[in-house]
């Protein structure tokens, strides 16, 4: 039932913030974060690290088709539950100096946004898995097209195309597999062993079809065109949930469902995929260099971290998928902090051009080292909470490839190359007249990035926290690809 707790409790809180006018919406959705966070970090230290799904519920719901209500938890769907859980208070906790239209309402998609999201990191039936794929998509394309950017509704439009595009892809490999079922069963396990029965051609399919679905969502190049001018035209908290959480459901995907369903589809095809996320590590780091709008600059990064994410879980080893898992828990974290850092500069300054800005540190020592902070985690510095995942797919790109692992080890060179740009063009330098009498941090903000920036600390010195939980399950998967 605790699985199930975690899915209804967003709903039933968005409900409710929806019916609350005012200034109590972001109380009320404020609150229900923060119970939710609870009922997380009591899962992730409730569980027992092992390859079983715990605290999982099972209910009949198309029972003539065999498709279930099942949902439950193991080590890998540990790491995206707390994530979705740890961020989204943080999320809500950095609008509070913002004033919404219809306030009531943007907080309860937020809500909503996160039970579709845990429902996707739970779901074991696949056709349940689609549905909350689906659904989390509806509460973040009304806050881009209501709460966005000037050129919100073109941008929003062309976002919703795109990922409702590659979803009918997965949509028709799922209903091929269930056909292929023998008991005509939709159980994520039950596809498993299904894949036992098709060949290297229809495994292909398979492939291509979970592949495009996937790689639109996260983004992979050259599946990203949509990718920048939404994060830009958001506004930030759909940024955040965006770049922070939504991004992985296409990563999760990867794992859960690609890897273990298509193990041929991989051997013949995988190495394209690595490829193609490799060249995403490269094109997303260059063009982030060139960037002058600092939001512009940080979605082109997330695009490079995806790359790396998706490489190294298409070399389909341990360090790989390992180091997937730990990265997309501190990339979630480490781009709600900068995105965050991007909108208190923006409210200030009226800009987000690094060509406007400069000076800032000389009135704001805490900024300073918080966005210093997080920027280090960032860039994989040693003892943050980016360097042990990116050193573990690196190790896993460099086992299936080494010339491979090679290029996509320029990730650290470019990485600190646009990261350090960043904070040197914003941050230090001579004040400008945008710049002049920049405030420091208030209560909501120092709320919001003191424990950020813990977390960046605590995740890259005890990183065995979050490996230990999800070995048994990544190890298992592997057994199964191999199969």
């Amino acid at each position: 039932m605790l699985t199930l707790t975690l899915i209804l409790l967003p709903i039933i809180a968005g409900l409710l913030t929806l019916s609350t006018k005012g200034e109590n919406a972001k109380v009320i959705a404020l609150v229900a974060a923060l119970v939710e966070l609870a009922l997380g970090a009591y899962t992730f230290f409730a569980f027992v690290p092992d390859a079983t799904s715990q605290f999982g519920v099972s209910y009949n719901w198309i029972a003539s088709a065999g498709i279930k209500f099942s949902v439950g938890i193991d080590g890998i769907s540990l790491i995206l539950v707390s994530l979705t859980t740890l961020v989204v208070p943080f999320i809500i906790l950095s609008t509070f100096q913002n004033n919404y239209e219809k306030a009531s309402t943007f907080y309860s998609l937020i809500l909503f946004m996160q039970a579709g999201l845990v429902g996707v990191f739970t779901a074991k039936d696949a056709f349940l898995f689609y549905f909350f794929f689906e659904a989390a998509l509806i509460p973040i394309y009304f806050i881009a097209a209501i709460w966005g950017g000037e050129n919100r509704i073109k941008v929003t439009f062309k976002f919703f195309v795109y990922t409702i595009f590659g979803s009918l892809f997965m949509l028709l490999a799922l209903v091929y597999l269930y056909i292929k079922t023998p008991t005509h069963s939709s159980e994520i396990t039950a596809l498993y062993e299904t894949a036992r029965l098709l060949d290297a051609s229809q495994q292909g399919f398979i492939f291509w079809a979970f592949f495009i679905a996937f790689a639109i969502k996260m983004p992979l190049f050259p599946f990203h065109t949509w990718q920048p001018d939404t994060y830009v035209e958001a506004p930030t908290a759909g940024t955040m949930l965006l770049s922070g959480i939504m991004l992985k459901m296409g990563t999760y995907g990867l794992i859960r469902l690609l890897l273990p369903i298509a193990p041929l589809g991989v051997k013949a095809w995988g190495t394209v995929a690595v490829i193609l996320a490799i060249i995403g590590i490269v094109y997303g780091s260059i063009i982030a260099i060139q960037q002058k709008d600092m939001k512009r600059l940080i979605a082109y990064s997330s695009f490079a971290h995806v790359g790396l994410m998706a490489a190294g879980i298409f070399s389909s080893n341990l360090d790989g998928i390992q180091g997937s898992l730990i990265q997309m828990l501190a990339h979630g974290i480490n781009v709600v902090g900068l995105f965050f850092i991007v909108e208190i500069i923006q409210q200030r300054t009226k800009s987000r051009e690094l060509s406007s800005l400069g000076g800032i540190t000389q009135t704001t020592p805490q900024l300073t080292v918080f966005f210093i902070i997080i920027m280090l985690g960032s860039v994989a510095l040693p003892l943050t909470n980016g360097f042990v995942g990116e050193f573990l797919l690196l190790k896993g790109v460099f086992e299936y490839n080494a010339w491979m692992g090679a290029v996509a080890g320029l990730t650290i060179i470019l990485g600190a190359v646009y990261m350090l740009r960043l904070v040197q063009k914003s941050m230090f330098g001579t004040t400008t007249s945008l710049t002049e009498g920049f405030e420091d941090l208030g209560l909501t903000e120092r709320a919001t990035l003191l424990p950020i920036a813990v977390l960046v600390i605590v995740l890259g010195i005890a990183p065995n926290i979050i490996l230990k939980a999800s070995e048994p399950a990544v190890s298992q998967l592997l057994s199964i690809i191999n199969k």
